[in-house]
């Protein structure tokens, strides 16, 4: 395993970076053009692992062992799209994605007339996918609060079913507007839906082919919002980002605020600035936005603020348990993170921030080598097995070095 040794900038930074384009619009868009099979332009594509996986299996689609790796949106989203397909294919992954649940899509796609049968282990990946059956309802109930992943996963293949198809939730929807992401772009193909709290419903139709320009990405954009708040009189200036953004991450403008960043749009850029003042705790319920929890985290505990956090059920199932990851990395740095009696997770400084070149795991998780990286502004900090970052944001570690810090 690899190790990287990280000193940050010790004075305000001015810098202007370019990040990748969404990767959960890009993999949205990507299935999309795969149903309605025409071949429009993608501008601003992700460059991310995921995106790349999930277009070379697209675009290789005669094989018959599609291989996911670690990548969880492209895993569910191929199990709905593969389910349409002729033939027989093996749809697998890496260790971890095999203990990451997939039954209630399963369950969901082969009540409507899908042939998906279940390898090693019952509710979990792999899975043997056989050509579709007729469709047998247009109407179905599946578990909303596991991932949201599932239902957009079946909203993209709903206008390609005969009966078109009625999703109906059950429990509380979690990462709401990943879902609302996906019918807005769906309507920019020309893809009509009736949705409610308890419901979509999307009819048979055909997807209208058109070019699409991939909005860059917020949860990448987020880690530079910790940076600036660590280094009071920066500014940072992203490029490909709306203000009205179809992104939930977008919610970091706002979030920001309390920890002393400001936020203001040029056009497309972003320009991130940062101030000395912050507030002395922060409260929130991550069920809308569980990708920043670890962003926010390790924010608020470098900053000795006083941080309670809900809705975070979702992360014991991402790429790790990552509410684990961050009980035991920020224990490194003398903050303790625990559920308290209420059932909302509590922080509480153990003492003084302490930074002493602590080495951080990463739990094959991207987003906690990112999470911790702003640390090392306080700091000498190493970072093990930093090539992860690839998974969503390939170019991190040569932005920081563009900014100023300096890598061994």
């Amino acid at each position: 395993m690899s190790e990287l040794i990280l000193n940050g900038p010790k004075g305000p930074i001015n810098a202007s970076i370019k990040i990748g384009g969404s990767k959960s619009i890009s993999n949205r868009v990507l299935l999309i053009r795969a149903l309605s099979q025409s071949q429009f332009k993608i501008d601003n594509l992700s460059n991310s692992d995921d995106t790349s996986t999930l277009l070379k299996l697209l675009v290789n689609g005669d094989q018959d062992i599609f291989d996911c790796h670690h990548a969880g949106t492209t895993y569910r989203f191929l199990t709905a799209y593969l389910s349409l397909q002729e033939g027989e294919q093996i749809l697998t992954g890496s260790d971890r994605m095999k203990q990451r649940p997939i039954g209630p899509l399963v369950d969901a796609l082969n009540s409507i007339g899908a042939d998906i049968e279940y390898i090693e282990n019952d509710g979990y990946p792999p899975l043997r996918i056989k050509s579709f059956k007729k469709q047998k309802s247009d109407n179905i109930k599946i578990k909303a609060d596991l991932s949201s992943q599932f239902i957009s996963a079946l909203c993209m293949i709903s206008p390609i079913l005969k009966n078109g198809l009625k999703i109906e939730f059950e429990g509380e929807l979690v990462s709401k507007p990943y879902l609302d992401m996906t019918l807005s772009i769906m309507s920019t193909f020309g893809v009509t839906s009736q949705f409610d709290n308890n419901s979509v419903t999307i009819n048979s139709q055909s997807y209208k082919s058109q070019n699409y320009l991939v909005e860059s990405d917020w949860s990448s954009a987020s880690y530079h919002f910790t940076i600036a708040s660590l280094l009071p009189g920066s500014e940072i200036r992203l490029n490909h980002f709306f203000k009205s953004s179809l992104q939930g991450d977008s919610a970091i403008v706002k979030m920001a605020e309390a920890f002393g960043v400001e936020s203001t749009f040029e056009g497309s850029q972003l320009i991130i600035r940062s101030n000395i003042g912050h507030q002395s705790s922060f409260s929130y319920n991550y069920i809308k936005q569980p990708d920043l929890a670890q962003t926010l985290a390790v924010m608020g505990a470098a900053k000795n603020m006083n941080l309670q956090f809900n809705g975070l059920k979702t992360l014991r199932i991402k790429e790790t348990d990552r509410i684990n990851a961050l009980q035991n990395e920020l224990l490194k740095v003398e903050v303790s993170f625990q559920k308290s009696v209420d059932g909302q997770y509590e922080f509480e400084q153990l003492g003084k921030i302490n930074i002493n070149s602590p080495k951080f795991e990463t739990y094959q998780d991207h987003r906690m080598a990112m999470a911790f990286a702003p640390l090392s502004i306080l700091g000498e900090i190493k970072i093990m097995n930093p090539t992860v970052v690839s998974k969503s944001y390939p170019d991190f570690w040569e932005h920081l070095e563009k900014m100023g810090f300096v890598i061994n």
